[in-house]
């Protein structure tokens, strides 16, 4: 049997975590192994979720003043509570599931949810529903997918443009061997063969002067012989 200061540590416990708590859902169980009954305390962990068997006296006196007060009706038989401080959609969606697929062991007694009393189809509701999580995902995709777009295009118009240019640097440079290749081929000329004579004007000239001054001399001759 707990001591008095054991049921006031475990009371002030209680008591913490429903006033640091958004939604809590009561349940009751019976012929609960302890696998399922560890299964089950794992998906609901992994839901952000924390759950426990309370004493209903305890449980009582923890929700007073917090906004699980009007679920102290419900603390009767055996009560377990799963509660959490994250939004309720992972731990209904955990909830429903047992409630459904061991709907002999788990019984739905009570929730409240940020505050207000919810029934058993409130909580399948919001089972349904999508989590935090996927939310945040779909709306970061909505948001990012035109800024994805418009990234996709500039990065496209530097790479295109380069392209482009490479194109048409390989198309000039096509053109230009084809240019070179249909020029007519000029050959070297002949080292072997003959070079003509260039006649010098300057040499030519004074062979006319040497004629002329023969003649010169020529006619002056005769005129001497014909005064003798």
């Amino acid at each position: 049997m707990k001591s008095k200061e054991r049921k006031n540590e475990d009371l002030a416990i209680l008591t913490e975590q429903f006033k640091n708590s958004k939604s809590a859902l009561v349940l009751s169980f019976s012929k609960l192994t302890v696998d399922k009954d560890q299964k089950f305390r794992n998906e609901l962990r992994e839901a952000g979720a924390t759950y426990k068997v309370v004493k209903n006296t305890l449980a009582r006196i923890a929700v007073k003043g917090t906004e699980f007060e009007d679920a102290s009706e419900h603390f009767k038989g055996v009560t377990s509570v799963a509660w959490t401080s994250d939004e309720p959609v992972q731990l209904s969606k955990v909830v429903s599931k047992y409630l459904k697929e061991e709907k002999d062991i788990f019984e739905f007694k009570a929730g409240i949810v940020d505050g207000a009393a919810v029934d058993l189809d409130k909580i399948k509701t919001i089972a349904s529903l999508p989590s935090k999580e996927d939310l945040i995902a779909k709306l970061l995709y909505v948001l990012n997918a035109p800024a994805q777009g418009v990234a996709t295009v500039l990065n496209a118009v530097p790479r295109d443009l380069a392209i482009v240019v490479k194109q048409v640097s390989e198309t000039a440079e096509d053109a230009s061997i084809k240019k070179v290749e249909e020029e007519p081929k000029v050959e070297a000329p002949d080292e072997k063969a003959e070079e003509k004579p260039v006649e010098d004007p300057v040499d030519e000239k004074k062979e006319e002067v040497k004629a002329e001054t023969e003649k010169s001399d020529e006619k002056a001759d005769d005129s001497e012989k014909s005064k003798e």
